[in-house]
């Protein structure tokens, strides 16, 4: 092979490409937090050759491992894909204006995500108050409030990170504090559509007093998510 020439395929190599394709397909048919297991049982697949090819995926960050690393969940290569091939999704007139009121009430940032087949895709990030990390949300979702709520409607209680499961049922929130930015959280409180469907979020992203007592936040959040169902669903 000459200096500089793409490497040759094998007549082996198009096989397994599809055979990882597959895999990830059955992981977003299945959800976040599918098992190998599962994958294996959905594709008819050995469990060595699954547990490899979902390895190798999780190794070039098209899959992730769940907190407690028993599953898989979309990575931030399939978020990219998406983004890269869907035109970006904008609010509408009426939702900006939801948006804007919010933002005029809170000092600190709010963003609004929709979830989409166990993926966030951020429609609305706050220009004054930046997410921290949107490549790092797609990748560890987990390690974020507006992450965490989408987990918390997917995941059993003892796959969901420390405290996750007690938040959703005082708060009906999700919240993360000082793990990414000491001194700094952020809240998300859902968007559910006219079935009661996860669809999105609202989240909160300033210092972690108000996210660590969130009930002022809280108050403002809440109308704005129930005033953006309708706009967003």
């Amino acid at each position: 092979m000459t200096e500089g020439a793409a490497p040759a395929l094998t007549a082996r190599q198009p096989r397994a490409i599809h055979s990882a394709l597959t895999v990830l397909e059955a992981v977003a048919h299945l959800g976040a937090g599918a098992t190998a297991r599962e994958v294996s049982a959905q594709l008819g697949l050995p469990r060595a050759t699954t547990y490899r090819l979902l390895n190798l995926l999780v190794q070039d960050e098209y899959l992730v491992r769940t907190p407690d690393l028993t599953g898989f969940a979309l990575g931030a290569k399939v978020s990219q894909l998406v983004a890269a091939a869907s035109p970006p999704l904008r609010l509408t007139t009426a939702a900006r204006t939801v948006v804007a009121d919010t933002r005029s009430t809170i000092r600190g940032g709010v963003h609004v995500v929709l979830y989409f087949d166990g993926r966030i895709t951020v429609v609305d990030a706050d220009p004054d108050f930046p997410l921290s990390d949107d490549v790092r949300l797609a990748r560890e979702p987990s390690r974020f409030a507006l992450g965490r709520l989408l987990i918390g409607e997917t995941a059993s209680a003892s796959a969901l990170p420390v405290g996750v499961a007690s938040d959703l049922a005082r708060f009906n929130a999700t919240r993360q504090v000082g793990e990414i930015t000491a001194g700094y959280g952020c809240l998300a409180v859902p968007i559910h559509d006219a079935n009661g469907v996860l669809a999105g979020a609202v989240g909160f992203s300033g210092p972690s007093h108000r996210v660590t007592e969130p009930t002022a936040v809280l108050d403002v959040l809440r109308p704005a998510a129930e005033r953006l169902a309708p706009l967003v669903t």
